[in-house]
């Protein structure tokens, strides 16, 4: 299994490869949790992080935010009671690209990491 997490982003240009339909199925058999959302017109990853507290969840919140801010690449985020919602996909290609599966690989890692 490929090891997102330990990877880094690069700069994604409007002509940067979108991810093929192989690798994102391949993504999310082995990324549990993860699912495609296609509610907009472009595919994007999406998955819903359950929480005992809500600060926990606003927790969870900034650690997305910093890591984000460190990889120059940033989610839709919605904090609610028990919950946060996750979808990453690259706005510059309007689809999903491999800096999306290493962000949500380090979602994980990061949500792990909580010993919720």
């Amino acid at each position: 299994m490929e090891d997102y997490s330990s990877k880094t982003c690069e700069a994604c240009n409007a002509d940067a490869p979108k991810a093929s339909k192989e690798s994102i199925s391949n993504f999310l058999v082995k990324h549990g949790g993860w699912s495609l959302s296609t509610d907009i017109e472009f595919p994007q990853i999406v998955r819903i992080y359950k929480f005992p507290k809500y600060t926990l969840g606003l927790r969870f919140v900034n650690l997305v935010a910093e890591l984000s801010d460190a990889e120059g690449h940033h989610p839709d985020i919605i904090l609610e009671y028990g919950q946060v919602t996750v979808k990453w996909w690259s706005h510059k290609i309007q689809s999903l690209h491999e800096n999306d599966f290493i962000m949500a690989a380090k979602c994980d890692l990061g949500y792990d990491n909580l010993n919720i």
